[in-house]
C-alpha cells in the first residue's frame, strides 16, 4: 500500500507537467545557454510572421477565419455572412528549419513557406533574433474568361521576409520585418509588379495566458491611383494549453502576405475593419 501510495505522489506532479508543457515554453524567459525563448505566443503576431518556429519534429495546425466588415452590420450579421478561412500546416524539418502549406479561401490562394532562424538572441550576446521567411503563392481564382492571355505564371506570388524581433523584457517584445513581394498580375494598372513594404510588430503580457498584440504594414512603393490601405491590426493571444488562440480586428481581409500588404480594402476610420481569430493546435 505504501508502495502505491507514494508511486500516486510521483505520478501527480508528472500529470501537472504535461499540461503545463507549452504554457511553460511560452512563458520561459531564457532556454539553455541563455537564449531569449518564447519572444511571441503565435506563429504569427496579428497578420505578420514573428519569429516563432515549430520544434523539430513537430507539426502545427492553424485554422484562421477573418470575417467580413463589421462596417455593414446586421446586412450581412457584422461580417459572419462573408468569412474567408484559412488552413495552414507546418512542420518543423529540424531545429530553426520550418516547412509549410496553407490553402486560403480568398482568392482561393494555396501557399508554400519556407522559415528558418538565421541569429538568436542571447543574453551577454548577440541582440536579435532574426529569421528568414519565404512563401511561393498561387491565386487559382483568376478567371481566363475574364483574362484570356492569363498564362499560370501569370498566377505566381513571391514573397521574402527578414523578420527581426527582439525580447525587452518577460512581458514585451518587438519586431520589424522588411518585406518584399512580387506579384507576376496585379489589379492597379500602374502599379509595380515588385512591390516593398516594412512591417512593424509587438507583443505585451498581459498575464499568464494573455497578451496584447499589434502589427501595422507600410507598404513603400502603392500606386498613387491605387485604392488598397496599409494594413494595421490589433489582437489578443490567449494559451490554453495545447492551444493559442488568436482574436483580432484588422483592415485587411485576406491573411497572405501579398494580400493583406498589397490588397487590404479597409479603413479604420470608417470602421470597415474585419474581425476573426486563428486557432493552433500543436501534435
Amino acid at each position: 500500500m505504501k508502495y502505491k501510495l507514494y508511486l500516486l505522489l510521483c505520478l501527480i506532479p508528472v500529470s501537472l507537467l504535461s499540461q503545463n508543457d507549452l504554457l511553460d515554453e511560452i512563458d520561459t524567459d531564457t532556454t539553455w545557454s541563455n537564449y531569449a525563448d518564447a519572444a511571441f505566443k503565435g506563429l504569427k503576431i496579428v497578420n505578420f510572421e514573428s519569429t516563432k518556429l515549430v520544434a523539430k519534429k513537430e507539426f502545427t495546425f492553424i485554422v484562421s477565419h477573418r470575417f467580413g466588415s463589421l462596417k455593414n452590420g446586421l446586412d450581412n450579421f457584422f461580417g459572419l455572412d462573408e468569412a474567408v478561412t484559412r488552413l495552414n500546416f507546418v512542420y518543423g524539418i529540424m531545429d530553426g528549419l520550418n516547412i509549410g502549406f496553407s490553402r486560403s479561401s480568398f482568392q482561393k490562394i494555396y501557399e508554400f513557406s519556407l522559415k528558418y532562424r538565421l541569429l538568436r538572441q542571447k543574453e551577454g550576446g548577440f541582440p536579435f533574433t532574426v529569421v528568414g521567411f519565404n512563401e511561393l503563392l498561387v491565386n487559382t481564382a483568376l478567371d481566363e474568361v475574364d483574362l484570356p492571355l492569363l498564362e499560370f505564371k501569370h498566377r505566381l506570388s513571391y514573397v521574402t521576409q527578414l523578420l527581426i524581433s527582439r525580447k525587452f523584457s518577460a512581458n514585451l517584445s518587438l519586431e520589424i520585418a522588411p518585406t518584399f513581394f512580387h506579384d507576376n498580375f496585379v489589379f492597379i494598372d500602374q502599379q509595380d509588379n515588385s512591390q516593398f513594404a516594412l512591417g512593424l510588430g509587438g507583443r505585451y503580457k498581459l498575464g499568464k495566458r494573455w497578451s496584447l498584440n499589434m502589427d501595422y504594414g507600410w507598404h513603400m512603393n502603392r500606386a498613387d491611383n491605387s485604392p488598397f490601405k496599409n494594413p494595421f491590426s490589433i489582437g489578443f493571444d490567449l494559451e490554453t494549453g495545447g492551444h493559442v488562440f488568436q482574436m483580432h480586428f484588422s483592415n485587411a481581409q485576406g491573411m497572405n502576405t501579398n494580400t493583406f500588404l498589397g490588397q487590404g480594402s479597409g479603413d479604420w476610420g470608417d470602421g470597415d475593419i474585419y474581425f476573426g481569430f486563428n486557432l493552433s493546435r500543436r501534435f
